[in-house]
C-alpha cells in the first residue's frame, strides 16, 4: 500500500508541473480564444535566456528579472506585430499564426544564445525526502509548492482585480468589452506578459529537470491531454487535469507496463484525453458551447 501511495503522490506532484504549462494556454485562450501553440517556444526562450545569463556571471535574481523583462517585451511585440492586425480573424488563422510564431521564437533563441544544451541547477536536490511516511522527491515537492503559489496569485489577479474583471469581459464577448471602453490590445498584452511569466517559471522547473535544450519546447504536447481533461478556459481545470494525467500515467507505467509493455507513460494520457473527448468534449471545468440557430 505504501508503494502505491508513493507512486500516486509522485504522479500528482509531476502532474502539477504539467499544469504549469497548461496554465499558459488557458490564460491566452480565455482572453482571445486562441490556442497558443507558441507556449512551448516561450518556455524554451525563457529558460534559455535565464541559464545563458546565469552562465555569464549575472546573479540569480538579476537573471530572473532580466528574463522576465525580456518576456514582457516579447509579449508587447507579439501583440503589436501579430495580434493587433489579426483582430476578428477566424480562430484557425490565429492558430496558424501562433504555429509560425513558435518557430520564430525558437530561431530567435538560437540566434541569441546558441543551440547547445545547458544544465540548470536551482539549488534544490532531487533526492527522496520522507513526507507523511512516504518517500517523495524534494524537487517535486518544491515544484508543487511553486505551482500552488503561482495558481493562488493568478486566482487573486483574475478574480479580485479590475484586470481580472476586464479579462472575463473580453473572454465572454470581445465586441461588448470594446463597446464599454475596455482596451482589447492592453488586455492581450497583459495576458501574454502573464503567460510569459508562467512560461519562465515552468521553463526553470522543467529546465532543471530535463536540461535546457530545444526539445524543451515539445513539452507543449504534454499539456494537450491536461487541457482536454480540465477544459481550455479554467485555471482550476488545468490543475485538476494535470493531477489526473500525472497520477494516471505513473500508475499505468507501474501496474500496466509489465503487462502491456514499456513506454505506456508516453501514450496513456492521450488515451484518457480521447475518452474525455467522447464523454465530455468541453472537459471537466470547460464551458460548453451553445449555438442558437
Amino acid at each position: 500500500m505504501d508503494f502505491f501511495l508513493e507512486v500516486f503522490a509522485g504522479g500528482l506532484l509531476a502532474g502539477l508541473m504539467y499544469s504549469l504549462i497548461a496554465i499558459g494556454f488557458v490564460l491566452i485562450y480565455k482572453a482571445s480564444g486562441v490556442f497558443n501553440f507558441a507556449q512551448g517556444a516561450m518556455v524554451l526562450f525563457a529558460a534559455l535566456t535565464f541559464v545563458s545569463l546565469l552562465e555569464r556571471g549575472v546573479p540569480f535574481w538579476a537573471s530572473f528579472a532580466i528574463t522576465l523583462l525580456a518576456m514582457i517585451v516579447l509579449a508587447w511585440g507579439i501583440e503589436r506585430v501579430m495580434l493587433r492586425p489579426l483582430v476578428n480573424k477566424p480562430p484557425m488563422t490565429l492558430f496558424m499564426a501562433t504555429l509560425g510564431l513558435s518557430y520564430i521564437i525558437e530561431g530567435l533563441a538560437q540566434f541569441l544564445w546558441g543551440a547547445q544544451v545547458h544544465g540548470l541547477e536551482l539549488g534544490v536536490s532531487d533526492e527522496p525526502l520522507e513526507f507523511a511516511g512516504l518517500l517523495l522527491s524534494q524537487f517535486d515537492l518544491f515544484a508543487a509548492a511553486t505551482a500552488g503559489v503561482l495558481v493562488l496569485l493568478l486566482s487573486l489577479l483574475f478574480n479580485k482585480t479590475r484586470i481580472g474583471i476586464s479579462l472575463r469581459a473580453v473572454a465572454d464577448d470581445q465586441l461588448a468589452a470594446l463597446s464599454v471602453g475596455i482596451r482589447l490590445q492592453k488586455i492581450w498584452m497583459i495576458v501574454w506578459s502573464v503567460a510569459g511569466f508562467v512560461g519562465l517559471v515552468a521553463g526553470l522547473l522543467w529546465g532543471a529537470r530535463l536540461g535546457v535544450q530545444f526539445s524543451l519546447s515539445l513539452i507543449v504536447l504534454k499539456a494537450l491531454p491536461v487541457l482536454i481533461i480540465g477544459g481550455f478556459t479554467s485555471i482550476g481545470g488545468a490543475i485538476v487535469g494535470g493531477l489526473i494525467i500525472g497520477a494516471s500515467e505513473k500508475l499505468a507505467e507501474v501496474y500496466l507496463g509489465p503487462v502491456i509493455g514499456g513506454g505506456i507513460e508516453n501514450w496513456f494520457p492521450y488515451v484518457l484525453a480521447l475518452l474525455f473527448l467522447l464523454i465530455r468534449p468541453a472537459g471537466i471545468f470547460g464551458e460548453r458551447a451553445i449555438e442558437r440557430v
